[in-house]
């Protein structure tokens, strides 16, 4: 079963361990709570079965040969990343929003890179075990996430590094190793004890796999921070405290978007087992590799921010859509201002697509044949999005008017004693129904007045890594004093030539370089 379905999916959830926790008490993944997320993989897993779309959807496993889901899959080449974006881009326009198997791609994706480089550095063998786990994933086309962001506690300077913290488990790490228990496959092992917990994890509830990565760099006395690890989501000890978040219900006005939603997790780590054949990465058991802890985080970080110029056009795309669509609905379309503040909007997607697709472009091969994007571009890209995320909505909300955060309820549409009154009172463009012009209203109620839109905004802001975060790697990256040779030739300084300037590509790895030295 490489490219899977959401039937077999959802009959994988039923079976989980009730280890989900909701205003305090144990449930399972059934409810409500669960529908709006799993309606996302739905269109995920429908797509790939869809042969309008498995040209981007689908792909050829490079360790079995086998066709599989272009979610489980590890970028061969530069038209792979080019396929991975157009994806992320194609099933958020379907869904409204964020596809939400991106994390697991991206993490799957960092940690074939890191544990080859660490492997041929130290004699670790963890690529050949990930290599093992990933052919799992593809055959049986399982939803992961990435367990990244710790919640750090203190942000003092003073506890600048991990094991610094006043409490040590404010980072997962691990607490015992040698440990002897019992395997994913129900048979003896031998693995390690870890404790701690991972916050903003965004849809642990309802996955299969929960892919667990370093957040930053570590340091002496960090070894046992250093630790990367995948377990199937209802392990015993992980306990998910669950925040969902989905649109207000309707009655009578269904329509796609209002059937998505999420489900946020603190993703706690109560002294749970790992057996050995899951971990990727152990400082603790083998402090060489505790420099590529970081490296992993910025490498997930930097495929993941890729999976972004995908993600976020989309999500401008959809808002330029909605601004058009409103803004028709309200007999504007043709003002000038109006076509204004749509060629903002439909400006940003195109250059943040375009950052992902010159990145795409600009990707070099590893050596454990992976190929990696432009890091630079990636990250100008993710930045120009989340600066401008909130101008979007500020558009959106300009367009529509007032009324999305005042109209009758959706009962009163239909109830005999005041539907005719409410649907004469919401017409505006004659070209458009009442109910038309309903439906276009209720779409800008969700968008723009409910609690889990809001949480979107913060997300488009926030969403793998802030603006800060791609400001702090563009410049770490960037030679500006080669730069600064341009002006100073302009400027007629003494002996100073015009360089041939040209950017060579950026990644992960030069950050790995500049730490080992800082290390040695």
């Amino acid at each position: 079963m490489a490219i899977g379905t959401y039937e077999a999916y959802r009959e994988r959830l039923s079976k989980m361990r009730p280890n989900v926790y909701i205003n305090g008490k144990c449930v399972d993944r059934n409810g409500d709570w669960i529908e709006g997320g799993c309606y996302v993989m739905k269109v995920c897993y429908d797509m790939a079965n869809d042969p309008q779309y498995e040209d981007v959807c689908t792909t050829t496993s490079h360790l079995t040969g086998e066709k599989i889901n272009r979610c489980t899959h590890i970028h061969q080449s530069q038209d792979d990343l080019l396929k991975k974006q157009l994806m992320t881009r194609l099933i958020c326009h379907h869904v409204g929003g964020c596809m939400q198997r991106c994390m697991g791609t991206d993490a799957l994706n960092a940690i074939a890179v890191v544990s080859y480089d660490c492997d041929k550095a130290t004699g670790t063998k963890y690529h050949e075990r990930f290599n093992k786990y990933l052919e799992y994933c593809q055959k049986n086309d399982l939803v992961c996430n990435c367990a990244q962001t710790d919640v750090k506690g203190s942000r003092n300077s003073k506890y600048k590094r991990a094991h610094e913290q006043p409490d040590p488990d404010m980072f997962v790490h691990v607490i015992k190793t040698d440990v002897d228990g019992v395997g994913v496959d129900g048979k003896p092992c031998k693995g390690v004890i870890v404790r701690g917990a991972k916050i903003c994890n965004s849809n642990a509830p309802y996955v299969d796999e929960i892919i667990v990565t370093p957040t930053k760099f570590m340091g002496r006395g960090d070894e046992g921070y250093a630790i990367a690890f995948a377990l199937p989501g209802d392990w015993p000890g992980m306990k998910l405290m669950a925040l969902p978040g989905q649109h207000h219900k309707r009655k009578h006005l269904e329509a796609p978007f209002n059937k998505v939603g999420d489900v946020e997790s603190l993703t706690i780590f109560d002294d749970v087992f790992v057996p050995e054949d899951r971990i990727f990465l152990n400082g603790y058991d083998n402090p060489d590799v505790v420099q590529y802890a970081g490296y992993l985080a910025l490498m997930f970080a930097h495929f993941h921010r890729h999976s972004y110029t995908g993600c976020k056009t989309a999500v401008s795309e959809i808002i330029a859509s909605q601004a058009a669509l409103v803004a028709d609905v309200n007999d504007i379309a043709k003002a000038s201002h109006v076509r204004e503040k749509l060629c903002d909007i439909i400006g940003i997607a195109e250059l943040v697509f375009a950052a992902g697709q010159a990145s795409a472009y600009r990707a070099i091969q590893f050596p454990n044949g992976s190929w990696v994007p432009d890091e630079i571009l990636t990250n100008a890209g993710r930045r120009l999005a989340g600066h401008n995320i909130y101008h979007e909505y500020e558009i959106l909300a300009d367009l529509t008017g007032g009324i999305c955060a005042s109209l009758p309820t959706e009962e009163s549409f239909f109830a005999p004693e005041t539907a005719e009154l409410c649907n004469k009172y919401i017409m505006r463009n004659p070209e458009y129904t009442a109910e038309e012009t309903h439906r276009v209203m209720r779409m800008m109620e969700d968008k723009l007045c409910d609690a889990f839109e809001g949480a979107q905004c913060v997300a488009g802001v926030h969403g793998g890594g802030s603006p800060l975060m791609e400001t702090i790697t563009m410049m770490s990256r960037y030679d500006l004093e080669e730069l600064k040779k341009i002006a100073k030739y302009l400027a007629g300084f003494d002996g100073v030539e015009c360089p041939r300037y040209e950017r060579a590509t950026a990644t992960p790895r030069a950050m790995l370089e500049r730490f080992k030295k800082t290390q040695g």
